[in-house]
């Protein structure tokens, strides 16, 4: 039995929306209960929240990886969200894709340790730098792997293309 609702999300760009709404809405809350809620609640609420948005963010950068490694057409979710291609990524590393990771985990990352520093004690304090750290870098050496392997790909599709049309052209070499 197919769920219309379920359906939608076969697509992998629907799920990747999916995803980082829940990792915004985990977010915000956590800076949100983090400053606004007081005592353990707010120490215990701030904290959870941050780790599963962390959990969501290496969670589906890992599950992007492989879908690019799968040969996937998926661009990211700003693409996604504006409908926009990414036609500028045929030559070389990805450097768009990878740039706008870089300030998203960068601005994630000092929001997470600002409001870390006004939430946690000294001691827990020192833990979250290294853990909110350790998610940063993961995140943004998958990324630059899924960048890495999108474009090579996309230079693999090119030269197979490249020799087909010489070979169909006189069955000979490749052009340079």
């Amino acid at each position: 039995m197919k769920l219309a609702h379920v359906s939608l999300l076969e697509d992998f760009g629907t799920r990747s929306v999916a995803v980082h709404a829940l990792m915004v809405l985990a977010f915000a809350n956590a800076v949100l209960a983090g400053l606004f809620l007081s005592g353990q609640v707010g120490l215990v609420s701030f904290v959870a929240l941050l780790n599963l948005t962390a959990g969501l963010w290496v969670a589906h950068s890992i599950h992007s990886l492989g879908h690019e490694a799968a040969g996937g057409e998926y661009e990211g979710v700003l693409n996604e969200l504006l409908d926009g291609g990414t036609e500028g990524a045929a030559e070389g590393l990805n450097t768009g894709r990878f740039g706008r990771l870089l300030a998203l985990v960068a601005t994630v990352t000092a929001v997470a340790l600002l409001t870390s520093a006004q939430v946690l004690p000294g001691a827990v304090f020192q833990i979250a730098i290294v853990a909110v750290g350790s998610i940063a870098v993961v995140t943004a050496i998958i990324g630059f792997l899924i960048a890495l392997g999108a474009s090579y790909d996309e230079s693999q599709r090119r030269s197979i293309e490249r020799i087909e049309r010489n070979e169909a052209a006189d069955g000979s070499e490749i052009d340079g």
